[in-house]
């Protein structure tokens, strides 16, 4: 007798609405789904009550979720969401749905499975971070132009880090941009407009749109 199949579950932290406030997408009506779980500690983590807890949810409670949005863009994020097999599924099937999806990732763990419709956001990171150690490389062999590279800084070491990167690492600029956002609070925006003026650097200058609406609250 064939055994009745069950459906995966993920640890979810948060499903919400908001406006995104990163990448390229900034300013667009999104809605957003957590997941529980990390295994980074970086220094500067704005999420880390993400880390434990959580409620388990199906693939199709977390899609009526997001459904009950109406909104055409999701963006899955964490914590670290690739960190649960599952997350995998999860973005299949929010593509296969028809929405515009992205992923917010550590680069920390394999891309390589992400379906090629999602928009991988690989969050570079820097000495300043605590975690530059755990940089996968070979991630952004599988980038193309919807996706993203994320360089956090904390300082002007970790800019002139990231500008070395670059050249050292030619398959980042596979990616179809890459963002430098200064860490809030700390390292002063306009610094690091100056010095990305001044080098004439092919990078877009990002600030964290919701903390500028909202600070750290959770859910926005």
């Amino acid at each position: 007798m064939t055994g009745i199949a069950v459906e995966p579950r993920l640890r979810i932290t948060e499903i919400f609405l908001s406006l995104q406030g990163e990448t390229t997408y900034t300013g667009l009506p999104t809605a957003f789904v957590r997941l529980t779980g990390c295994p980074l500690r970086c220094g500067y983590c704005d999420s880390a009550y993400a880390f434990n807890g959580g409620s388990l949810l199906t693939l199709s409670e977390i899609l009526e979720r997001v459904r009950a949005f109406q909104v055409r863009h999701v963006t899955v994020t964490g914590g670290e969401p690739l960190a649960q097999p599952g997350a995998v599924s999860l973005l299949e099937q929010l593509c296969n749905a028809g929405y515009v999806v992205s992923l917010e990732t550590s680069g920390a763990l394999d891309v390589s499975g992400v379906d090629v419709r999602v928009a991988k956001i690989i969050d570079v990171k820097t000495p300043g971070s605590g975690e530059v150690e755990r940089n996968r490389w070979e991630n952004f062999a599988h980038c193309g132009p919807l996706d993203q590279a994320k360089f956090v800084l904390t300082d002007r070491a970790d800019y002139e880090w990231a500008k070395h990167v670059l050249l050292e690492h030619g398959s980042i600029r596979g990616c179809g941009e890459v963002l430098f956002s200064p860490v809030t609070p700390g390292l002063a925006a306009r610094d690091l407009a100056d010095w990305i003026v001044a080098d004439r650097l092919q990078v877009r200058l990002q600030l964290q749109l919701h903390k500028l609406l909202w600070g750290d609250e959770p859910g926005r």
